[in-house]
């Protein structure tokens, strides 16, 4: 009986997983294909961004930076012939070590100033990535990243991701596991911590919450992620450029956030993908198609301060509180004819 009602509550997103596992059975365009790969790794950055931004409250604009250390970690370190899975996990720990002692300096700040000094060393990551010729590769980057290695398993037999089909699953595999971290992380009582920090950061210490310990905290959990994202892109695309750690995926990341809806779950996916797939969409009229993004924006910012899903869910509540009304006039109006019935009967 748990299970009918848990489904009952949840089908609309059973509906898209199975619509997002389909996809590349469906579609048969290898275009769009490719598209959904780079909206879902958009979609990873955007969630990492989202919990040092929307559930903790500091507007980290260095996040870029720690998509291209992930990025370069795993493409350095597989091209020397580590396997991908442990790169994976190595360029997540160089990020979120990174971004400790990184933390340790600018979390000191706030506001304005912690936005400014976090963006400092996303440009300071740029610069290094595109002159440090030894290691990164300098302006021409790093060239012929391997592809993960295939997995046997027993019975479906081996998954090869040197195709774009097998690539769709990896990315939409870390993307559904990404989610199901930031569910838990987020209803647990270290992320009702992180809220308290956001919504109040000196009330949140006088109750006795660390407030900069969960912030650096948040902000190491968001640069491990986006670490690990980078290298998923790294190994999909198979070569980098100092264009991966450009500061401009930050502000393209922040604006599907505002998009999409601010701290919320389902809020960076779609705005990540809707966003995506329109800038694509609008790629024939050139750099106007900025314009009208930079446009779509500033309307969302205006008149969608929630962003679509904070829309959905508005309408939601609304459509429920008068849904209840509707019911409590009937309730009301068949009680008064009973009451009415009766007291002409006692009369």
């Amino acid at each position: 009986m748990r299970i009918i009602n848990l489904l009952r509550q949840r089908w609309p997103y059973l509906l898209v997983v199975a619509a997002a596992i389909a996809f590349p059975l469906v579609v048969s365009s290898r275009y769009y294909i490719q598209v959904m790969i780079v909206a879902g790794i958009w979609a990873m950055a955007t969630l990492s961004l989202n919990l040092i931004l929307g559930y903790t409250g500091q507007a980290s604009l260095a996040h870029a930076g720690f998509f291209g250390i992930g990025a370069y970690a795993v493409g350095l370190t597989t091209k020397a012939g580590l396997s991908f899975w442990l790169a994976l996990i190595l360029a997540g720990a160089v990020a979120a070590f990174v971004g400790l002692l990184i933390g340790l300096l600018t979390l000191r700040s706030r506001g304005h100033y912690f936005a400014i000094s976090t963006l400092c060393f996303g440009v300071i990551v740029f610069i290094v990535a595109g002159t440090w010729d030894g290691l990164t590769g300098g302006n021409v980057g790093l060239l012929g990243i391997p592809a993960p290695a295939s997995i046997p398993f027993p019975i479906i037999g081996e998954i090869s991701f040197a195709g774009q089909i097998g690539q769709y699953y990896l990315v939409l595999s870390f993307l559904m596991l990404f989610l199901f971290i930031m569910y838990r992380l987020v209803h647990s009582l270290l992320g009702l911590s992180f809220m308290a920090v956001r919504n109040n950061e000196v009330l949140a210490e006088t109750v006795g919450i660390n407030a900069f310990a969960n912030k650096l905290l948040s902000s190491v959990i968001a640069d491990f992620l986006v670490g690990v994202t980078g290298g998923i892109y790294a190994v999909l695309m198979g070569s980098i450029s100092p264009t991966t750690a450009s500061f401009n995926l930050t502000f393209f990341w922040l604006a599907y956030l505002i998009i999409g809806g601010v701290a919320t779950l389902a809020g960076p996916i779609v705005g990540a993908v809707l966003v995506t797939f329109l800038v694509e969409y609008m790629y024939s009229i050139g750099e106007y198609r900025l314009v009208a993004f930079g446009l779509a924006l500033i309307v969302a910012i205006i008149f969608f301060p929630r962003g679509l899903v904070g829309v959905s869910v508005t309408l939601r509540q609304r459509f429920q509180e008068l849904r209840e009304k509707y019911r409590e006039r009937g309730g009301g109006a068949g009680k008064n004819a009973i009451d009415g019935r009766e007291t002409d009967q006692a009369f």
